[in-house]
């Protein structure tokens, strides 16, 4: 049965899916990486692709732009279609000065200005972070395949056009980089009881006027696309 979102069927998804925030990136994933892609949804222009990457099955869907949105798509693959890990594959900005333009990002914890998790009624402040397991394979493939990468805090903001200009004050805290959609992510995994990692590629540097074209964000960034799959693969 689908869901209001996703018109997939249980069973055309598989227990580990790569999940880019642009639906192109997930048919451009599919198309060049998956052997024998099936498409399984295109409602509202989220598409979603299932094949097999050195033997092992893997989806990859888009979740669209903002921690709303990836929580509705999470949540329905971790709780409807019985995914078991999610790897957001995404971009980011650079706010560490050691981070820079194309580096790799693996987000070991996500800090946020959400309120996503008022919605457990915790007596506290919830500390998003990503699974052990995604996490260290994610590491093991990404030395392997040689690009720079960082693994710290993120952060995972509500906003895109920052009218407070608070890059700096994160980057007091050592945050590498800022995005958009990690800490709602690794929420769901976590009440889900599944797993979740964020690898995102840096797309620019905010805090120092370098930016890379939304072409290349679409269909360039194939070493988070790799590191990622392999991640599939280990865990599997």
């Amino acid at each position: 049965m689908s869901t209001p979102h996703n018109s997939a069927v249980k069973g055309e998804i598989a227990e580990t899916v790569l999940m880019p925030g642009d639906p192109l990136r997930a048919k451009f994933i599919a198309e060049n990486y998956l052997d024998s892609p099936v498409c399984y949804n295109e409602l509202r222009g989220m598409l979603g692709y299932t094949g097999t990457y050195k033997g092992v099955r893997v989806s990859v869907q888009g979740s669209g732009m903002g921690i709303p949105s990836i929580g509705v798509y999470s949540w329905e693959l971790f709780n409807h279609y019985d995914v078991k890990n999610i790897i957001r594959t995404g971009t980011a900005g650079a706010i560490a000065d050691n981070v820079n333009l194309r580096d790799i990002v693996i987000a070991m914890s996500a800090s946020t200005n959400s309120a996503y998790a008022a919605q457990y009624e915790l007596p506290g402040t919830y500390a998003p972070t990503a699974s052990w397991e995604l996490l260290s394979a994610a590491v093991e493939a990404s030395k392997a395949h040689g690009d720079a990468y960082h693994v710290g805090n993120v952060f995972s903001s509500d906003m895109f056009y920052d009218d407070a200009d608070s890059l700096a004050k994160w980057q007091k805290m050592n945050v590498l980089a800022i995005e958009m959609e990690a800490a709602s992510l690794y929420m769901n995994a976590a009440r889900a009881g599944k797993n979740a990692l964020a690898i995102l590629t840096v797309s620019d540097c905010p805090l120092r006027n370098e930016y890379t074209t939304a072409e290349e964000r679409q269909n360039t960034f194939c070493s988070m696309m790799e590191i990622a799959l392999e991640t599939a693969v280990k865990i599997s």
